[in-house]
């Protein structure tokens, strides 16, 4: 076939299954853990003046033969400034076996589906069975994601939300209880969407801790999302020197993650990490072993899972005969 398949974002959109995005990521986890995954750390090229990034996303799941690239940016002035969503990106799937062009997709969905995903994985394996009250630090895109993935894998019955506009946290509030038919609680302050909660959540883009470390209680799990590039953070580092630390790669998590600041000032090493998530899926390490340690998971969000995620939607697309077939390239 010659035609490469255009999927965008209102296709993409109607194919959505939760369960079945967190089984794909799962598996992209998986194959990582196994060694069966080419990808290279993000490279970045920063817009400083316009307080933004551009980032460069390829991996080849070897085993299952499914390759591509994403191209995604980070502007967190967007919203305000331009009506614009902070977070935009494009995928395109390739067959390894020629090089051909797959498909060209939206991959701003497929990025908040898999971030969300990710963290429903991490949840699956590092939070207490029984958890049930989430604490949600950020009232954006990806704070929607955690608490309607999350909620896949565990029984949540109460939402506890924070951002640092108000009313944000309100809209989120109205929404989520709607969605989830639960309870969600706006809190006052950081300190009340975070103490007595079973899972954290934090996903904004600061660069300056926000959550500290006497507000964790025993047995919590925590998402660390927000952190995605170089000097952010949004947790105490005291934090991590009292948990289990679980990270998704170690090349871009050093770099860009949740740890990156505090390996920088030595307040960690590389010994202070437990493992990879995708060891963890794989069945090479432990996840959670009682209900009293605390656990975080430092995601940075992996190509493989965006072309995991997209594969998803591209085989979907074609069964049911969703997008545009277009002569892309001259074949």
């Amino acid at each position: 076939m010659k035609h490469v398949l255009l999927l965008p974002f209102k296709d993409i959109e109607s194919l959505l299954d939760y369960s079945e995005v967190i089984k794909v990521v799962e598996s992209a986890f998986r194959e990582k853990g196994l060694g069966y995954v080419q990808m290279v750390p993000k490279p970045y090229l920063f817009f400083s003046e316009y307080n933004g990034d551009l980032r460069i996303m390829p991996a080849y799941m070897t085993r299952l033969a499914i390759a591509g690239v994403k191209i995604v940016n980070v502007h967190p002035d967007n919203p305000e400034r331009y009506g614009l969503p902070t977070v935009m990106a494009t995928i395109i799937l390739v067959d390894p076996k020629t090089g051909k062009p797959l498909a060209v997709m939206d991959g701003t969905l497929i990025t908040a589906w898999r971030t969300g995903a990710a963290g429903a994985v991490a949840a699956k394996y590092l939070a207490r069975k029984d958890s049930k009250i989430m604490g949600i630090i950020g009232a954006g895109v990806q704070g929607r994601m955690q608490a309607l993935f999350t909620s896949k894998v565990l029984n949540i019955e109460k939402i506890k939300v924070w951002d640092i506009r108000r009313e944000k946290a309100e809209a989120y509030s109205k929404e989520m209880s709607e969605i989830l038919r639960i309870d969600v609680e706006v809190a006052e302050e950081p300190s009340n969407a975070v103490k007595d909660v079973d899972v954290l959540a934090t996903c904004t883009p600061s660069r300056k801790p926000i959550v500290k470390a006497e507000w964790i209680s025993s047995g919590m799990h925590i998402n660390a999302i927000g952190a995605d590039a170089p000097g952010k953070e949004e947790l105490d580092p005291t934090i991590l020197k009292m948990a289990k630390i679980v990270i998704d790669d170690w090349k871009q998590s050093s770099h860009s993650g949740e740890i990156n600041v505090p390996l920088s000032k030595g307040i960690i090493s590389k010994e202070n990490i437990y493992a990879e998530l995708g060891e963890i899926v794989a069945g090479k390490k432990l996840g959670r072993v009682n209900d009293d340690e605390i656990t975080i998971f430092d995601s940075t969000g992996l190509a493989v899972q965006d072309v995991a995620t997209a594969n998803l939607f591209y085989t979907k697309a074609l069964e049911k005969n969703v997008g545009l077939k277009v002569e892309l390239v001259k074949m």
